[in-house]
Formats: C-alpha cells, sequence, structure tokens
C-alpha cells in the first residue's frame, strides 16, 4: 500500500530560517510542498522518510534566499494492482461503490465489478447483491458506513498542471471550467466479485 519513492527537487529556503539546522528546513519545506498532495504516475505523498543526499547551497542576484539540490525518500501511497485493501463504503451511484480509505476517498467499484448479480435500489441508493440460496434469493446491501474488502484492478492519473488557456478555450463557459475542476488527479478502482470480497460482514455473520 505505501512505497518509498526516490525523489530530487532543489529547496528555497528564505533567510529567516538561517539561524535553524538546514536539514530541518529543508524537510519542513518537503513537506509543505508535497505532502497530501498527488504527483502524476507516483501517488498521494504522505511524509517525508529521510533525505539522503545534499548538494552544494547557491544564494542567485536578487534572492537572498538559499537554493539546496535534495536527495530524499518520501512515503507515497500507491498500492499494487490486485492488492487487496479493506475500506468504507462512503457512497453509492449508479456508477458503482464509492470507498474511502480515511485518509483517500478516490476509490470506485463499476457495477460490472461488484458480486453478481447485482442492482441498484433507486429508494435506498445503495447497490444490492442478489445472494442466491437454496431457500431463494437474499437481498445483500451495501450500506453506507460499512466495512469493505477489495481488490485493487485498475487506476487512473489525471495531470491536474494548470494551463495557459488558448484562444480556442478562451470561449469556454464557467459550468465546463467548473467540471474540469472536480477531475481526481489519482482514481483506484476496485472489484469484489470473487469469493472472500465485499462486505466484511457476508463472510463474518455466516
Amino acid at each position: 500500500m505505501f512505497v518509498l519513492v526516490e525523489m530530487t527537487d532543489t529547496v528555497r529556503i528564505p533567510p529567516w530560517q538561517f539561524e535553524r539546522k538546514l536539514n530541518e528546513s529543508i524537510a519542513e519545506e518537503l513537506n509543505k510542498k508535497l505532502a497530501n498532495k498527488v504527483v502524476y504516475n507516483v501517488g498521494l505523498c504522505i511524509c517525508l522518510y529521510d533525505i539522503t543526499k545534499l548538494e552544494d547551497s547557491y544564494i542567485f542576484p536578487g534572492d537572498g534566499a538559499s537554493h539546496t539540490k535534495v536527495h530524499f525518500r518520501y512515503v507515497v501511497f500507491h498500492p499494487f494492482l490486485d492488492e487487496i485493501l479493506i475500506g468504507q463504503i462512503k457512497s453509492c451511484s449508479q456508477d458503482g461503490v464509492h470507498v474511502s480509505l480515511g485518509f483517500f476517498d478516490d476509490i470506485v467499484i463499476p457495477p460490472e465489478s461488484l458480486q453478481q448479480p447485482a442492482k441498484f435500489d433507486e429508494a435506498e441508493q445503495v447497490w444490492v447483491w442478489e445472494y442466491e440460496t437454496e431457500e431463494g434469493a437474499h437481498d445483500l446491501y451495501m450500506d453506507i458506513g460499512e466495512e469493505i474488502r477489495f481488490r485493487v484492478v485498475d487506476e487512473t492519473f489525471v495531470d491536474t498542471s494548470p494551463t495557459g488557456p488558448s484562444s480556442a478555450e478562451a470561449s469556454t463557459s464557467n459550468a465546463a471550467e467548473e467540471v474540469q475542476k472536480k477531475v481526481a488527479p489519482y482514481t483506484l478502482v476496485g472489484s469484489i466479485s470473487e469469493p472472500g470480497l465485499g462486505l466484511l460482514s457476508w463472510w463474518t455473520n455466516s
């Protein structure tokens, strides 16, 4: 679920922090810049693990701050494909079951990846597994707040870096811009379409 990623960056330390130890100032600046941010094709940054190398610091004309090239390792949330995770159901919609890990919410289990046969209950706004038994079908509801075990089957990174408007985009409506802002930079796709996956209560209350 969590991996150590080697990174390199140039860190700017303002003059009023020169009285502090350089490592402490750099660690604070790196966490300010990266913590809780998604790095494209890397994952969700959690916290600095360690600094492996500091190169020479430079002060450039017109800027009293020091600039130091830093090699460091960062703790990143980036589950591998086929990893099994346990989260909580945040909501349900026609698009599938939306799951949260507490610190990461952009997880969706699409309808085709649910235990089958499944149906969406419009009144309750939840997905239902129509579990077949010798006595007939039983409706097992995927209620909000329930713990769910799922397999990571896919991931999507979206580059949300700001870009300058082109002449063709100058007339874009505000509504279209709002839709673009809501795109998650990192999304996981899960599946529960195999025995043992799904709500924990399904398998523990037998």
